[in-house]
C-alpha cells in the first residue's frame, strides 16, 4: 500500500488537504443525500451511494486513492450524463487529485501506512 502514496505531506500542505478532502467530502455526501432522498431511479440511487461511501473514505483520509479514482469516475460519469453541472467537472478533478497526491499527514492512512520512526536501544557494553 506504501507505494500508492509518494509521500504524507506535514504542515500547511497537510492541512490544506485535509481542507480539501473534507470539503469534497461534505459536498460529495450531500450531493448523494439529496439524490436518494429524491428517489432516483435504482442504477443512479446505486451509483449516489457508492459516491457517498468514497466521500465517507475521503472525510477519514482511508484509501484515498483508490477513493479518489472512484470520485473522479463517477463524476466524470455525471459530467457524462449531465454535461452543464460544473459541479462533476470540479469534484472529478478534485478526486483526481486526491488520487495522484495522497491524503496527507492527518488522515488514517497516515496513521496505517506512513513511515514509522523506530527507536534502537543505546548499546552499552
Amino acid at each position: 500500500m506504501r507505494r500508492l502514496y509518494s509521500t504524507f505531506a506535514h504542515g500547511a500542505p497537510g492541512v490544506g488537504l485535509l481542507l480539501l478532502r473534507v470539503v469534497t467530502g461534505i459536498v460529495v455526501v450531500f450531493q448523494a443525500a439529496t439524490a436518494l432522498l429524491h428517489a432516483a431511479p435504482p442504477g443512479s440511487a446505486i451509483l449516489s451511494a457508492l459516491a457517498g461511501i468514497v466521500a465517507f473514505l475521503l472525510l477519514a483520509g482511508l484509501w484515498t486513492p483508490i477513493a479518489g479514482a472512484l470520485l473522479a469516475i463517477l463524476a466524470s460519469w455525471a459530467a457524462v450524463l449531465h454535461p452543464v453541472d460544473p459541479l462533476s467537472w470540479v469534484l472529478g478533478t478534485l478526486g483526481a487529485a486526491f488520487a495522484l497526491l495522497g491524503p496527507g499527514a492527518w488522515s488514517v492512512d497516515a496513521r496505517l501506512f506512513g513511515w514509522k520512526r523506530v527507536e534502537l536501544p543505546d548499546q552499552k557494553s
